[in-house]
């Protein structure tokens, strides 16, 4: 297989962008992503535009890409759009990964971009029941309510965080639930997840990009309103608006490029979920990926620097943690208080914020990761580099069916 390279990335701030439109907020990461590549708009051969509810907000379905795209002057190449839930920006990526590595071109374009604050708060949280199987939502929902069974939990906690779908996305309630599970299973506590938020909320601090960039307590976090018992406001991903775009080319292409700070895609992996009981974690979808990842990058989890993952809530990452492999089944809580995931430790984890803090816009979030680990491994990040990166990781997910994300894709990125 021919090698594979990121030569430009570009991203919006994400916030809420009530004034901007989608083609708005693709066309400021597209031209960024192409004036760090030090390219023509003309160069890119083909591209993959992720998105998952412009459809369901406007009535954009079908073309979004090509819509989106058009009045930029992108038109002419193939454009595919791409949808995967949360993970449609990395399999955005993934396949034009794919396309540079079969010869089909030289040179493409993935970018992602969502609008999803709308002030119309049901709409809003609704368009989350999306991302799981609609004609079986209830015995979803159900699924998720039993994993706690184990933790009881007083009513009015419970109560506290309202109605999903009205005041809050359904999975802060799915989050909840695998939360409760690992508690009761493992004795991981609430405090442990506060240190993973107050750490992302420290990150964040110093990304320009973030959607929030202040710091946070972990007291401050552990007495946020609580969402779905044990995760606080602050432990969650807020909704957002935004997008991020990378450019990927072969190293025939690379040899033409003058003043080029690429990045090399060690491994690119795009897998989906399975059934499997709450108790067979290790045939959890991570823990299936990341093993073909590390193998196709003939790397290991002790070979990586620095790591973006899918932390939409401060559980999320704790999992991924323990699926990843960076530390046995079990201890994420405790490999979260040693301090060993926030800059200056072993391995930092989500050096721009996260989900719970730099932002979540459901189609850009994926490629948002990648802006942050290439700007890492180039040296760039200013005071939130991490010294010495070499090898990256990023691990996004998508929607969820049964006990675990309905699609999941991992890129392991090397400093050239």
């Amino acid at each position: 297989m021919g090698e594979v390279y990121i030569i430009g990335v570009g991203m919006t701030r994400f916030a809420k962008h009530l004034d901007r439109s989608i083609k708005s907020l693709t066309h400021e990461a597209v031209r960024a992503a192409a004036d760090d590549a030090g390219i023509q708009l003309e160069a890119i051969q083909a591209a993959w535009f992720s998105n998952s509810s412009w459809g369901y907000f406007t009535g954009q379905h079908s073309i979004r890409g090509e819509v989106a795209l058009r009045e930029m002057g992108i038109q002419k190449i193939p454009i595919t759009n791409v949808e995967n839930a949360c993970a449609s920006a990395s399999t955005a990526l993934n396949n034009a990964v794919l396309s540079i590595r079969a010869g089909a071109y030289e040179c493409v374009l993935a970018v992602g971009a969502e609008k999803m604050y709308n002030e119309d708060r049901a709409k809003m949280f609704g368009a989350f029941f999306m991302g799981l199987d609609v004609e079986r939502q209830e015995e979803q929902m159900a699924l998720f309510a039993g994993l706690g069974k184990d933790l009881p939990v007083p009513e009015e906690l419970m109560a506290a965080g309202g109605m999903a779908g009205q005041d809050k996305s359904v999975f802060m309630d799915v989050y909840g639930g695998m939360a409760r599970f690992h508690m009761a299973r493992y004795g991981t506590t609430q405090r442990q997840l506060a240190v993973i938020s107050a750490k992302n909320h420290f990150h964040s601090s110093m990304n320009p990009y973030a959607q929030y960039q202040k710091e946070m307590s972990v007291e401050e976090v552990l007495a946020g309103r609580m969402v779905s018992y044990p995760l606080t406001v602050p432990m969650c991903a807020p909704v957002g608006d935004g997008a991020a775009a990378a450019i990927v080319c072969s190293g025939e292409f690379l040899k033409k490029l003058r003043s080029v700070r690429p990045v090399k895609v060690r491994a690119s992996v795009l897998g989906s979920g399975s059934d499997r009981t709450p108790e067979e974690e290790t045939q959890d979808i991570t823990f299936r990926l990341s093993a073909r990842a590390y193998e196709m990058a003939g790397l290991g989890p002790e070979d990586v620097d620095v790591a973006e993952v899918h932390d939409a809530t401060a559980f999320g990452e704790l999992h991924l943690y323990e699926a990843l492999r960076f530390c046995p089944l079990g201890q994420g809580g405790l490999f979260a208080e040693s301090g060993a995931t926030r800059l200056g430790g072993k391995l930092p984890v989500n050096t721009s914020g996260g989900l719970e803090s730099r932002g979540h816009p459901i189609g850009a979030s994926g490629l948002g990761q990648i802006h942050e680990l290439v700007t890492q491994l180039r040296g760039e990040a200013g005071r939130r580099q991490v010294p010495g990166a070499r090898i990256a990781l990023a691990e996004n997910g998508g929607g969820v069916i049964g006990y675990e994300e309905a699609a999941e894709a991992i890129h392991i990125l090397e400093k050239v």
